[in-house]
């Protein structure tokens, strides 16, 4: 009736499901590819010719995922920043062309796809301008910071009939599918009740407070900014995926982890976009130059159940389930059915039956097929044209949803929402807010 598996980590989690290869020195060219037999069996017209935009630390993973399938080619990186680049045309064996506009990229006829993983900012821009050049999209999460760029990205993907992937590859693994398969078979009786936890403890110090500096050589600020409001350079933005700790360029933990961790709870329950969102938190703790939450909760209300969304940044209680507080993250879903409660993360799950009420139940037999890979599933969407299991069409409902939250929390009020027509009710500020605000000359097409 009950399982509880080994947990795992997310690095441990994408080698094992196969999304990494085993090199990652960044000194070793070409250790993004496939063995060069291997590749030279593939025919060059059956190869997918990938352009990388945005080449840090993700990026360069990135090169490393997909190099290691025989059929893909790198064929450009692009970077703001000249270190990055020279790192990312090193990975692929210098075989790579290399940009710092990922405008030059998308002009390149022989790309097939992008992969985008600039900081989030950038993510609507790009995937976009992307399926304008006839290029197909894996955009890493999240994928928009406000509802507008969502709904702006789907209707770029279905205009230019464009193949597209989120960037949320714990989606690809066998343990979210069982999760789904024990919520969908009735087993928890009906959910009234769905909890996100998202707990760590960052602080005090966290990304602490360098001083503002001249942006280092080789480096286009400007660029690296783009629609984000005019800012001074800060290496703490800059550095270790840091920009996640700043509302212009992700939001909060919300918008970092919740795409993770929410495509569970929308995955089983597929409840669409909610009626009405509230949220509450603020920075109570947080002593660094970041400017996101250090405590948010969320409350997401449909027809038929509540979501909440439970995060603190000073506190890594677990809330009954997983690995014991130690400061790292504490993450699950925890699905309240009027029979048990199903808790579960990235790599195990575990039902707490209400008395005996389940005393005789199973769990459901596997239906839902596993995934070859998420970066696989991308490359066989590209060559058959079918979408893939976390396309746009899929993930913007859950986009929506997250982004919402963050509205409601800079409202201080109760957002009421039309899921059918995709539209605040009766709060003008609140609809503003959907909308982005670019620094010129940038502009969400419509």
């Amino acid at each position: 009736m009950a399982s509880d598996k080994t947990n795992l980590t997310r690095r441990e989690f994408l080698k094992t499901s196969g999304a990494a290869v085993a090199a990652v020195g960044l000194g070793v060219a070409g250790t993004a590819y496939a063995q060069e037999d291997q590749r030279k069996s593939v025919p060059a017209s059956e190869k997918i010719i990938l352009g990388i935009i945005g080449c840090g630390g993700r990026g360069q993973s990135h090169i490393n995922w997909f190099g290691q399938h025989a059929d893909v080619e790198i064929g450009a990186v692009c970077d703001v920043y000249d270190k990055h680049l020279e790192q990312a045309v090193a990975r692929t064996g210098g075989k790579a062309k290399a940009y710092k506009d990922f405008r030059q990229l998308l002009e390149q006829k022989d790309i097939d796809a992008v992969v985008v993983a600039t900081p989030p900012h950038w993510h609507p821009l790009i995937s976009i301008y992307a399926c304008q050049a006839g290029k197909d999209v894996y955009c890493e999460k999240p994928i928009c910071l406000v509802p507008a760029e969502a709904y702006a990205m789907l209707k770029a993907a279905r205009e230019y009939k464009r193949v597209t992937q989120v960037g949320t590859q714990i989606h690809a693994g066998d343990n979210f599918r069982r999760c789904v398969e024990i919520v969908r078979s009735g087993m928890l009786g009906k959910i009234p009740l769905v909890h996100v936890v998202c707990t760590l403890n960052e602080y005090p110090g966290g990304i602490g407070r360098p001083a503002d500096t001249p942006p280092p050589p080789g480096l286009d600020w400007n660029m690296w900014l783009g629609p984000a409001p005019e800012a001074p350079f800060n290496m703490a933005k800059f550095i270790n995926g840091n920009h996640r700790y700043f509302k212009d360029y992700v939001g909060s933990w919300l918008n970092e982890l919740g795409p993770h961790i929410v495509d569970l709870a929308y995955w089983a329950m597929e409840p669409g976009e909610p009626t009405a969102v509230s949220a509450s938190g603020g920075r109570f703790v947080a002593d660094d130059i970041g400017d996101i939450p250090d405590v948010l909760e969320v409350l997401w209300e449909y027809p038929s159940f509540v979501m909440s969304w439970i995060h603190s940044a000073c506190n890594s209680f677990n809330y009954g389930y997983g690995n014991p507080p130690n400061r790292g993250r504490r993450l699950s879903v925890m699905f309240h059915g009027n029979y048990g409660t199903l808790c579960g993360d990235y790599s195990s799950r575990k039902i707490v039956p209400e008395d005996e009420r389940l005393a005789n139940a199973k769990e459901p037999e596997p239906s839902i097929p596993s995934s070859p890979g998420h970066e696989r599933e991308f490359l066989n969407a590209v060559k058959t044209r079918v979408q893939p299991s976390c396309s746009f069409e899929y993930h913007v409902p859950l986009a929506v949803t997250l982004t919402l939250g963050h509205i409601a929390l800079r409202t201080g009020r109760k957002i009421r929402w039309d899921p059918v027509n995709h539209k605040v009710i009766g709060d003008r500020e609140a609809e503003r807010l959907c909308y982005p605000n670019y620094r010129k000359p940038w502009q969400l097409p419509t």
